[in-house]
């Protein structure tokens, strides 16, 4: 029960950001990441499909294979276009990414994590953006705890290229408790607070990382009903006493920095944004369960 509950909240906790370098063409591919993922919510007819962001110069874009649609920024002229399928077979200009990012964010419309799929989060959960500061919430309400076979809130699009940027993340929990559950086993320390306590340090290392996401700061408050997830596993269990709903609930700080070798690192987990294959830390090695 401890390791599959402190599991849930560990992913639950993991957000891939990484911070510093090549600012000037940071603010570009973030606003260009910001644009591509309010598009792929809001004109779903056309970009039906999350997909990843590529590079070849000058251009970042992303390619819709099911409406055979690019749509593109040229960091010459700082414009968004798009190409292909109902667009037709010529580049159509459709303003500048200065212009439509001012229009996205005074809309409120907002809600994309640069270089960061959500489409898979569960009902509920809120996403904001102000500068490089980004904000998760279940706005005050509980949710149902993600699945445990896709529990990352923050998942880094799968790259098409090696950038070579490897990026250690730590998650700093503020507040955290669990509700609605009580052990009470003579002679032995709460467990569920250890189990609390073990999620305040998450650290989460990614390589090769897409530059989009340098400078990022995410505040999480979030609130996951997992009475599922551990009622099966505490059933008849002695000294175990639960009153439906089991909440957990955490408010924290998720902060990353460039690192040369993610394997050199204290991180939990580590994983690979181009290949997919995901590790994770037992016994002080690194072992290989994904990808």
């Amino acid at each position: 029960m401890k390791q599959r509950i402190q599991y849930l909240i560990l992913s639950a906790c993991t957000f891939i950001l990484f911070g510093h370098s090549h600012f000037a063409l940071a603010d570009t591919t973030n606003d260009a990441e910001t644009l591509f993922n309010w598009a792929e919510t809001n004109f779903p007819q056309y970009f039906p499909t999350h997909q990843g962001t590529q590079s070849v110069e000058p251009w970042l874009y992303r390619f819709y294979p099911d409406k055979q649609i690019y749509l593109g920024v040229n960091k010459t002229d700082n414009a968004v276009y798009v190409l292909g399928g109902n667009f037709g077979n010529d580049p159509k200009k459709i303003d500048s990414l200065t212009h439509l990012i001012s229009q996205i964010n005074n809309s409120g419309g907002n809600s994309s994590i640069a270089a960061c799929d959500t489409s898979k989060i569960p009902a509920g959960i809120s996403y904001s953006q102000s500068g490089n500061v980004v904000t998760v919430s279940t706005n005050g309400e509980c949710v149902p705890a993600p699945d445990l076979t896709n529990t990352n809130l923050c998942q880094t699009p799968k790259q098409t290229v090696v950038t070579g940027i490897s990026t250690l993340g730590t998650n700093t929990i503020t507040s955290s408790a669990i509700t609605g559950l009580a052990i009470n086993i003579p002679g032995l320390p709460d467990p569920i607070k250890g189990i609390v306590d073990a999620a305040a340090n998450v650290k989460h290392c990614t390589k090769n990382a897409p530059a989009e996401t340098t400078n990022l700061v995410i505040n999480s408050d979030l609130c996951f009903d997992i009475t599922s997830a551990i009622s099966s596993l505490i059933a008849g269990f002695p000294g175990v006493e639960m009153t439906p709903p089991v909440k957990y609930l955490t408010k924290g700080t998720y902060t990353s920095q460039i690192v040369a070798d993610c394997f050199a690192t204290d991180a939990t987990t580590v994983s690979d944004a181009v290949t997919g294959e995901i590790w994770i830390k037992q016994n002080g090695s690194f072992v290989k369960i994904g990808g």
